[in-house]
């Protein structure tokens, strides 16, 4: 049994008089992507700088303006990475490239080498501020560790001096959601004295779940109570940098942009240390998907899935939102009819907005195709099947027809698995299309005699040998009906009939479905027929019916069941 007396309750925020569970998400923040340096510092393999650089092409193209591209103090490939951004002018007018720094001094002055050249940089500094930490590992008191930053804050002061390009200073209170919020407000107001920011040049607090420690509504807390209680909140752009120990970091951050926060750190994907960062890919196409735009380009989720997965060396999840292979396939039945149903709903109603079932947004939008939105597993249902009918290959099965095509299809997935559309085509080609045995229809002359009846002419084939009957009726299909129904020696009806056109065009097809029913045996099937003359289509369908009938009351050995 667990252990549970090993652990404590992290405390939460006294604030009855929170207002962020009243507003709503209404734009994009600031977004900052860190997936250069928290992503690649996660990496089993780091990225060397070529790949370095095609993922900050990447960046770019997606439409981040702010990317931390690296801890350029830290080693010789993390410099030399801004150092080519630089040279190779790889860095556009209106991105902002963000570097993180330790408070020391030799590590500050490095990193303002590596951005000379830079027109507009961000200078991230951060200490510890946790009370673990500070324990711990700093065994340091709250001045102490509050000089560390205003001593950071002095040093970039020192060096921006002789630089000829544009800083703006960037100061996280590392492992914030551990550190007593009058603290962490103390901490960053020391540093706001000392750098001075205005409203023409702001200041970015950044304020990081470093490790995830409660539930996102206590974050939210956090980042309000900071956002009311700082100084000059004009002069200040509130950041946030979850991270998703507990599962929660997209949840967390969407609640900090109720709360106040207007940027937001993350990574494609979440890529990041122990269980990643806030998947930024996911937020934004959450904001899509409620019609907010995120004011980033993300059409094409495949493109940068491919880009990831090759400068990462690490696969996106199946399940990933928006973004795994299976996030828009259905395997549930239930899931599957009211795809279906939602489709052809849009469609007839000619709907300005994306509605349906189990589909948050149009694949379309992102890139992707309608064609594996369904997939066929022993799971699956009859709707599942009529859905991949439809929509690959135009066949409307009456909805009486759904189970018993269904059913066959199922034991073929409970034998292998899943099953391609093309498997199911094929197999309704050969149970239904191509069900030309022991009775293969050639023609029919039909011609109107008295009292409305028709007359028919039928020839056809039994087990290859041609014969031509004539028969009346009250039409052309009962005509045919009666014809076989003596030829047969069975007192069949037609239970069910309908019609639909399959293609479009001079070469336009129709399908023909008819339900027929043996009372002898009291045995129905369905049978399908295919032709550009609809009554032809409908001669096709009643022999395949009947041959499937004939099928079902005999065993194998040719016997009457």
């Amino acid at each position: 049994m667990l252990n549970v007396n090993r652990y404590k309750r992290v405390p939460v925020v006294h604030m009855p008089e929170r207002e962020w569970p009243n507003k709503e998400i209404m734009k994009a923040p600031v977004w900052c992507s860190v997936d250069l340096r928290d992503g690649n510092q996660a990496l089993v393999e780091p990225m060397e700088v070529e790949q370095k650089i095609e993922m900050f092409n990447l960046l770019v193209q997606l439409g981040f303006k702010e990317i931390e591209v690296g801890f350029p103090s830290a080693s010789q490939i993390e410099y030399d990475f801004l150092r080519e951004l630089v040279d190779r002018e790889l860095i556009p007018d209106d991105v902002v490239v963000q570097v993180l720094v330790q408070c020391r001094e030799h590590l500050i002055k490095r990193t303002f080498e590596a951005l000379e050249g830079v027109k507009k940089a961000i200078v991230h500094i951060y200490n510890s501020t946790s009370t673990l930490q500070r324990d711990v590992v700093f065994h340091m008191n709250r001045e102490e560790i509050k000089q560390i930053a205003i001593d950071g804050t002095k040093m970039v002061k020192k060096y921006m001096k002789d630089f000829p390009g544009e800083i703006q200073l960037e100061y996280s209170p590392e492992s914030f959601t551990g550190t007593e919020l009058d603290f962490a407000l103390d901490i960053c107001t020391a540093v706001q004295d000392e750098w001075n920011p205005t409203v023409d040049n702001k200041i970015i607090f950044n304020l990081p779940s470093t490790v995830e420690m409660n539930t996102p509504n206590v974050y939210a807390d956090q980042i309000e109570w900071m956002n009311k209680h700082f100084k000059n909140r004009e002069t200040i752009v509130l950041s946030i940098h979850p991270h998703n120990d507990r599962g929660t970091s997209v949840a967390a951050a969407e609640l900090a942009l109720l709360a106040g926060a207007e940027r937001v750190e993350g990574t494609l994907f979440g890529n990041g240390e122990r269980t990643g960062n806030v998947d930024i890919l996911n937020i934004a196409y959450n904001m899509f998907s409620q019609g907010i735009d995120p004011e980033l380009e993300l059409s094409n989720i495949n493109e940068i899935i491919e880009v990831y997965e090759r400068c990462c060396k690490m696969k996106v999840h199946p399940r990933h939102p928006y973004a795994g292979k299976l996030v828009f396939t259905a395997f549930s039945g239930s899931h599957q009819d009211a795809i279906n149903k939602g489709i052809t709903a849009m469609k007839e109603r000619d709907q300005q907005y994306w509605e349906i079932p189990y589909l948050p947004i149009d694949p379309s939008d992102v890139g992707r195709e309608y064609e594996p939105i369904v997939r066929i597993n022993s799971q699956s249902g009859k709707g599942g099947v009529a859905f991949v009918m439809d929509a690959y290959y135009g066949f409307k099965l009456p909805k009486s027809m759904h189970k018993e095509f269904a059913d066959v299809i199922q034991k073929i997935a409970e034998a292998q698995g899943e099953v391609a559309p093309e498997t199911i085509f094929a197999k309704f080609k050969e149970q239904y299309i191509n069900a030309k045995s022991p009775y293969h229809f050639i023609s029919c002359r039909i011609a109107d005699v008295e009292d409305d009846d028709t007359h028919c002419v039928l020839t056809f084939e039994k087990n290859g040998e041609k014969k031509t009957l004539e028969g009346i009726g009250n039409g052309p299909i009962d005509a045919v009906k009666n014809i076989m129904k003596a030829e047969l020696g069975m007192d069949i009806c037609v239970a069910d009939y309908s019609e639909h056109a399959l293609t479009a065009g001079s070469h336009a097809q129709a399908a023909a479905y008819i339900y027929m029913w043996d009372k002898d045996s009291d045995r129905k099937t369905y049978g399908v027929g295919i032709s550009s003359n609809i009554t032809r289509a409908s001669f096709r369908a009643m022999f395949s019916a009947i041959n499937r009938l004939v099928k079902m009351n005999h065993n194998e050995n040719g016997e009457i069941k």
